[in-house]
């Protein structure tokens, strides 16, 4: 694994169908398109690994118009 890489973990609110889990993924894959995007939309979280920070994922998932905070593990 890269060690530039990190796993993160972000509460997200406001995904309420595929759509909206498809728009969070696109979102966090603009700021890393080599990043692994799991979304849960039943439990509002988001598993990523990515080199982008979780803050910076944050905020661009509440540009996007979602509710995210990072997750400690």
């Amino acid at each position: 694994m890269d060690a530039m890489r990190s796993d993160l973990m972000l509460r997200v609110e406001g995904m309420t169908c595929d759509g909206c889990a498809a728009a969070v993924g696109k979102a966090i894959r603009r700021l890393d398109p080599e990043a692994d995007v799991a979304v849960d939309r039943d439990h509002g979280c988001v598993a990523v690994t990515t080199r982008a920070s979780g803050d910076t994922i944050a905020e661009a998932l509440t540009q996007a118009g979602y509710a995210a905070t990072t997750m400690e593990a």
